[in-house]
């Protein structure tokens, strides 16, 4: 089943900065997919363009069957989709991690017992409980990817889009959140990475993203 299709997608900042040129991408159910690419060619933008976050200048977006254009469009599936940003201080905003952890599920209806729960039980998935009562801003860069990434997960989220995981993380924590996306039910996933250790390690295929494009040949 196709989850997202992106057809001749092409974007330019006002600054006139054109970063994606006729660009296409599609992702199926089941999909583990890598996007390899240098800072400035595009990824994160690409990421904000599924979302409805930025309008493409160019092209045709369809999620879940779909075609998406307006704002309501893209409302419709945010629920299901998990960003977890490139910067984790844009993803992190409550007095305490539980807090933050929490928010999501919050909003999706769940009472504040429940969400407490789903807080916690995400918290202990990857290993952090130890963060529960922190205060986010306090944690250094590792520590805040990995709750920025129980932000997104404890929300159970069908299609994740990871923008740069492992950043900030040593080689045993980075195994850990390997081992849990591994385990974690999602459909399917994009990760982009300017480090190819880490597209290798958590993607079935993968790209590079050059000249605005993603290159049809396996790196």
């Amino acid at each position: 089943m196709s989850l997202i299709d992106l057809e001749g997608i092409s974007f330019q900042y006002p600054n006139g900065n054109r970063v994606l040129e006729g660009l296409s991408l599609h992702l199926e159910e089941g999909d583990k997919i890598g996007l390899l690419g240098e800072n400035g060619t595009g990824k994160t933008t690409l990421f904000h363009i599924i979302l409805g976050l930025l309008k493409p200048t160019k092209g045709e977006i369809t999620i879940f069957g779909e075609k998406r254009e307006t704002e309501q469009d893209f409302k419709k599936i945010r629920g299901a989709i998990g960003l977890l940003f490139q910067d984790s201080d844009d993803q992190l905003f409550c007095p305490s991690v539980i807090e933050d952890v929490a928010f999501g599920p919050l909003n999706m209806g769940m009472n504040h017992h429940e969400a407490t729960e789903r807080a916690e039980q995400t918290l202990e998935e990857l290993g952090i409980s130890r963060f529960r009562d922190r205060v986010p801003y306090q944690l250094s860069g590792g520590e805040k990817r990995l709750v920025s990434m129980a932000t997104i997960l404890s929300m159970r989220p069908e299609i994740l889009l990871l923008d740069e995981p492992t950043t900030g993380l040593d080689e045993k924590t980075k195994e850990r959140l390997i081992s849990v996306l591994q385990n974690y039910p999602a459909k399917a996933w994009i990760i982009i990475s300017h480090v190819q250790s880490t597209i290798e390690a958590m993607s079935d295929k993968y790209y590079k993203l050059n000249g605005g494009r993603v290159d049809v040949d396996l790196v």
